[in-house]
């Protein structure tokens, strides 16, 4: 390193130049405290090496990386042979010409002049037939005409020894309501039964358990489910109130009841049927039915009411007489209604079956009043338009078909079904199903001529008139003690399904063929003339 020397003079080292900055001058030559003259000096380079570098250069490390060499190959494809092929027609071959005819046209003619009107005539006949009508050809394989698709029960109500009294589908036709109660003798008005349903959509259905419970204190005669509400559901209890349930919800279930007023019923209830009031087609009115010989209709208020808004007496003196009744005994003045079925044609007509076993045809348009002392907050009127020729025995069930205006079907305790018209008291046929009590009957809703009826020898039995008009077309053995079928229904919506219940507590939904729910050729006409039949 290389220094200039500033323009005063530089100290000597040691003491004596210490010395002289102290005295503001230099010693020199000249003598002590005399200053000398200023020069300039050049020094020798002042070198100072580094040990920072020979430190890293022993530390040094050399390092190196490589890929992992590349490899490289070549292939090559070569199809291994190829084949050509060439298609030819095969040369064509001369038509050769029929010879001339060998037949003596003139005879030929005159031979078929003199068969032609013998020929037109026979395919008129041919064509005016009947011989073949209702004949299908079936290219499907044959499947059995019924099979038991599920078997549902609640045990609490069948270790109770409770009956199924009835059963309904609801407005969606997945879901199948059953009531428990008791139709046999004994004293159980005040014996706790149950309102079940089952939703057969539902993944992982237990036919054990139900998709609702609902908890009821006196046994449950008959059910309905709303024509539009899916969850809601009518029920008539043998203390005679009518309770409406929504058995969506579980934890509070109960929307209207009747209570025990004067307008109760004072017997038990054996039907319930949900109609459409007059001048608003989309609310719904209940009609229950019972024997103490009223017709009542409710209306559902918001306080949880349902309100009495007109009803019907059955009085013994008011009925048109048929020739064949007989003559009510002493005292008895009310007649007790066992079921009830509404005309599909007419909103307002409707047919009773009653405890005498004669059924009624009466009318919602009645003017009459009941001569009846029955407490009411409504006037009471009297319904009755036509009695019928009776059963054997109590009626506990009819039906109107959906096919006809004027035909229903009646079962009774005679083992009878009887079928009507209503331009007639006799019946146009009666059918003896059982020796026992016959508990229901039911139309089916998509075969006019079929109709399936529930047996206290447990079967349910299926009629196609059709075929025959005096044995069923099925028999389905539902219990094997050979305990009652209380109740049976159609599904309106999946027309596949029948349910049916019995003694033993059980519902068996059971599956259609399609011999019972498609609708065979001529069969509405046949059904038109079975009903143009007069009685002999």
């Amino acid at each position: 390193m290389a220094t200039r020397v500033q323009p005063w003079q530089l100290c000597p080292a040691g003491s004596a130049g210490a010395e002289a900055l102290a005295t503001g001058g230099a010693a020199s030559p000249e003598g002590p405290g005399r200053p000398g003259p200023l020069q300039d000096e050049t020094l020798g380079v002042a070198s100072v090496p580094s040990q920072w570098r020979g430190v890293q250069g022993i530390r040094r490390e050399t390092r190196s990386c490589q890929t992992a060499s590349i490899s490289t190959a070549e292939k090559a494809a070569q199809t291994r042979k190829h084949v050509d092929a060439q298609v030819q027609t095969e040369a064509p071959v001369p038509v050769s010409v029929p010879p001339t005819s060998l037949h003596d046209d003139p005879r030929l003619a005159a031979f078929l002049r003199r068969v032609e009107a013998m020929v037109i005539r026979e395919l008129n006949k041919n064509w005016q037939s009947h011989a073949f009508d209702g004949f299908e050809v079936n290219w499907t394989e044959q499947q059995p005409t019924v099979t038991c698709l599920h078997t549902l029960g609640y045990p609490p109500a069948q270790g109770q020894g409770l009956h199924v009294t009835s059963v309904s589908w609801n407005t969606t036709g997945s879901v199948v309501a059953c009531a428990y109660g008791r139709l046999d003798d004994g004293d159980w008005s005040t014996l706790k039964s149950f309102v079940c349903a089952w939703n057969l959509d539902r993944r992982g259905l237990n036919p054990r358990q139900p998709s609702a419970v609902v908890e009821v204190p006196s046994a449950v005669m008959c059910l309905a489910f709303h024509p539009t509400q899916p969850s809601h559901v009518a029920g008539g209890l043998y203390s005679g109130e009518v309770l409406v349930w929504d058995v969506s919800n579980p934890e509070d279930p109960l929307l209207w009841r009747t209570g025990l007023t004067d307008d109760t019923h004072t017997d038990p209830v054996y039907q319930v049927v949900w109609l459409p009031e007059p001048r608003h087609s989309h609310r719904f009115q209940v009609l229950s039915v019972a024997t103490d010989g009223k017709v009542l209709l409710w209306q559902g208020l918001g306080a949880g009411q349902l309100q009495l808004t007109d009803g019907f007496a059955l009085v013994v003196q008011q009925l048109p007489r048929n020739a064949k009744l007989k003559k009510p005994p002493r005292g008895e003045t009310e007649v007790g209604a066992t079921a009830v079925a509404f005309s599909s044609f007419d909103p307002r007509l409707f047919v009773l079956g009653t405890e005498g076993g004669f059924p009624l045809k009466c009318s919602l348009a009645a003017e009459e009043a009941a001569l009846t002392r029955m407490p009411s907050s409504v006037p009471l009127r009297a319904p009755a338009q036509l009695t019928f020729s009776p059963h054997g025995g109590p009626i506990y069930s009819v039906s109107c078909s959906p096919f006809h205006r004027n035909l229903f079907l009646s079962a009774g305790t005679d083992g009878h079904i009887h079928l009507y018209s209503m331009l007639q008291a006799q019946p146009l046929a009666s059918l003896q199903l059982s020796h026992k009590y016959l508990f229901a009957v039911r139309w089916s809703p998509v075969r006019p001529l079929v109709f399936a009826a529930a047996s206290g020898e447990g079967d349910v039995q299926l009629f196609d008139l059709q075929k025959s008009s005096q044995k069923p077309t099925v028999s389905i053995k539902q219990t094997q003690d050979e305990s009652p079928v209380y109740c049976l229904e159609f599904n309106c919506q999946r027309t596949q399904l029948l349910a049916a219940g019995d003694a033993e507590g059980t519902v068996k939904v059971w599956q259609l063929s399609t011999e019972f729910t498609e609708q065979g050729p001529r069969e509405t006409e046949d059904l038109e003339q079975l009903a143009a039949e007069v009685a002999t």
